[in-house]
């Protein structure tokens, strides 16, 4: 998803209202896409983020030394009440065990005025909609994303009121990335990563070949424009 959360992460950071003066946390970092983002914008010393991934703390901490990295998870931060300006989680939520508790515990550490955001990939035209596109051609009963937490139109901003943010708002943000081949688009999804690459996982070899072939009869064999939309919401601390 590098190729998309890097260009997500200026849409995003400017739908929060982040500002060069802010304190922020980076909740669910990964590799460091928002975070890498965000130190151009505040500054590392004023960025603080967290995943539970090992792997991937040890990714962000290599690539912005100078942020404060803890490897947590969303339900469980690791900082005192009211210390951060904004908290902001790009495309995390949908896979936190407990949204509301994580939301909520991001608008724990965020001052009083303060702005929590985040952002999540629209089940039919977010950045995994052309995968799931094709497995349906094959397999139309396959689960796809489209039923996790904040996914559909308006779920976000409900996780964010249950979880006691004011003045909540949303809106879609979109990206649109260039592949330059189909075997660009499609080689992600055979690393084993994630639900889309958990199911190119369980295929065996004559299904991955149908299901490339599915995909690239929709997507041609490049290059490949893709417009890929999240929905995002904010909120204020009260």
């Amino acid at each position: 998803m590098g190729r998309y959360s890097e260009p997500l992460a200026i849409v995003f950071t400017d739908f929060a209202g982040v500002t060069p003066d802010d304190r922020v946390l980076d909740v669910g970092c990964g590799p460091g896409a928002l975070t890498s983002h965000l130190s151009t914008l505040v500054g590392p010393s004023q960025v603080s983020a967290v995943d539970p991934s090992s792997p991937f703390v040890a990714a962000v901490t290599e690539r912005c030394p100078d942020v404060e990295v803890h490897q947590a998870t969303a339900e469980e931060l690791p900082f005192a009440d009211a210390i951060f300006d904004k908290a902001l989680a790009e495309l995390v939520v949908h896979f936190m065990r407990d949204p509301v508790g994580g939301i909520r515990e991001m608008a724990r550490v965020t001052s009083p005025g303060g702005t929590v955001a985040a952002c999540v990939w629209d089940g039919p035209t977010g950045a995994l909609g052309p995968f799931w596109d094709a497995v349906h051609d094959i397999d139309p009963s396959a689960p796809d994303e489209s039923g996790l937490a904040g996914a559909r139109e308006g779920h976000l901003a409900e996780l964010f009121v249950a979880a006691g943010l004011v003045d909540v708002e949303r809106a879609p943000i979109s990206v649109t990335v260039v592949h330059s081949t189909f075997e660009d688009w499609w080689e992600p999804y055979t690393l084993g990563v994630g639900p889309a690459g958990d199911y190119v996982a369980r295929l065996d070899r004559a299904g991955q070949v149908d299901l490339a072939q599915a995909a690239r009869e929709r997507l041609g064999n490049g290059p490949i424009n893709l417009t890929a939309t999240a929905w995002a919401a904010r909120g204020s601390v009260d």
